[in-house]
């Protein structure tokens, strides 16, 4: 499973990215669990911000689900933070 994150926005409107293949790891199902929540939970199209918030863009394979600050839920931000800091 490839899990892609996009970060845009904030108050320096830096773009981030990151993304994370499960494939052969020992923590796989753990990421895969987790991508499947977030799917779930997530928005096919960019929802509404706040000024100087982050949009995420989150793609696991071929789905694309968005989010943005502040209606970010905690799965988002685990696996948000997670690829962000390990797929850099």
């Amino acid at each position: 499973m490839r899990i892609r994150v996009r970060r845009t926005g904030g108050f320096a409107g830096i773009e981030r990215q990151g993304e994370v293949d499960t494939a052969g790891r020992p923590d796989a199902a753990e990421w895969q669990s987790l991508a499947r929540q977030v799917l779930a939970e997530g928005r096919p199209t960019p929802p509404a911000g706040v000024p100087d918030g982050f949009r995420y863009e989150i793609t696991v394979d071929a789905t694309t689900v968005h989010t943005a600050d502040p209606h970010v839920t905690d799965p988002q931000r685990t696996l948000i933070s997670r690829v962000l800091k390990e797929g850099a």
